[in-house]
């Protein structure tokens, strides 16, 4: 029988951080038809867009007239999932109908006051203002009383569900902590009581060993296609300093945490040369008070897009019913994404 070769026969991959395995089936991507193609659009959006109701001075939905902002703008946001002011109640019916009241604040982070500026195209001193918004906002948020979670992410795209193409991000602050990071609290929390050091700590070392899976690294930050990754191109972005949340950075690593973001999202529009679409998120330790000491903080990138700008990735049947599975490995992923050039396609002269 022929030895076992990951790159070529199916396999499981365990994720530390949930607990939980993956298919992996690289055979599978030498099938004939590789997925429903779709028409890409090319986007040419004006830098002020008079209908948009994140552009500076427009009124948005709830007739609230934004400010003439020059940098990063916050508002709360007019149709937030949460509420603050929620009756506490619940409902029990023999265990298994079971709900109870969830309070919390949404707000929304307008990253520049150009319309058709992505991170990608921002400059380092932009995308370091973001930072600091971050940073802001999970120790505002993180300090009241009635906040266990602080949740910052991004949706970018149509293809991940944004509704509006203006560079933003939202934040999701509420009571109770969501289910991902409280998967990654338990299994964090286990790895440092055993090992007396941060599960991530440990990966990167092992990751910036072997190099395979590492798309790019700095003096502070490292980004790597996960050996666990889900989606085709999906990173994880990592501090090389064990800190357990956003607020904990120096200004140097803040810095440093711009440029990484800069050229990772670069990376990902010279991939298929498109906005590149994903949501992305910040997880860092909850804010209940509790020191978290295990935790350490870090992003995710979920993008969709598999073998084009035209063929996307569905979490279907099997994944659906049994665990998620890939065929594309991330070896080849962290491949592909390494070797993009790190000035941005548009920029490139003809």
């Amino acid at each position: 029988m022929a030895e076992f070769d990951s790159a070529e026969h199916p396999h499981r991959r365990y994720n530390p951080l949930s607990g939980e395995w993956i298919l992996v089936s690289p055979h599978r991507s030498k099938r004939p038809w590789q997925g429903q193609q779709e028409k890409t659009t090319a986007e040419q959006r004006p830098t002020y867009d008079p209908t948009c109701y994140l552009c500076p001075g427009n009124t948005r939905a709830n007739g609230a007239v934004n400010p003439a902002y020059e940098g990063t703008f916050v508002f709360d946001n007019d149709f937030a999932a949460l509420m603050p002011d929620v009756p506490v109640g619940s409902v029990n019916v023999g265990g298994l109908l079971r709900a109870e009241s969830e309070s919390g604040v949404g707000r929304v982070i307008c990253f520049s006051p150009r319309h058709d500026l992505t991170l990608p195209e921002m400059t380092p001193a932009e995308i370091r203002r973001v930072v600091d918004v971050w940073i802001e906002q999970y120790q505002e948020l993180g300090a009241r009383p009635d906040i266990n979670y602080v949740q910052i992410f991004e949706n970018k795209g149509q293809a991940m569900g944004a509704s509006n193409p203006h560079p933003h991000g939202q934040i999701w602050a509420q009571r109770t902590v969501p289910v991902e990071p409280a998967k990654e609290t338990v299994q964090q929390a286990a790895y440092f009581a055993e090992h007396g050091r941060s599960l991530l700590s440990d990966y990167l070392e092992i990751e910036t060993k072997e190099k395979t899976r590492v798309v790019l690294e700095n003096e502070h930050f490292v980004v790597v296609v996960p050996f666990w990754a889900v989606w085709p191109y999906e990173t994880l972005l990592v501090p090389r300093r064990h800190v357990q949340d956003v607020a904990q950075l120096t200004d140097a690593e803040k810095d440093a945490l711009a440029d990484i973001l800069r050229q990772l999202t670069i990376r990902y529009d010279n991939l298929f040369e498109i906005s590149f679409p994903y949501s992305a998120g910040l997880h860092q330790r909850p804010t209940d008070g509790q020191a978290h000491e295990s935790w350490h903080f870090h992003m995710h990138f979920f993008p969709p897009l598999l073998r084009s700008a035209t063929v996307r990735k569905f979490m279907v049947g099997y994944e659906m019913l049994g665990n998620p599975q890939r065929d594309v490995t991330p070896e080849f992923a962290a491949e592909r994404l390494r070797i993009q050039s790190d000035v941005h396609y548009k920029h490139v002269s003809a």
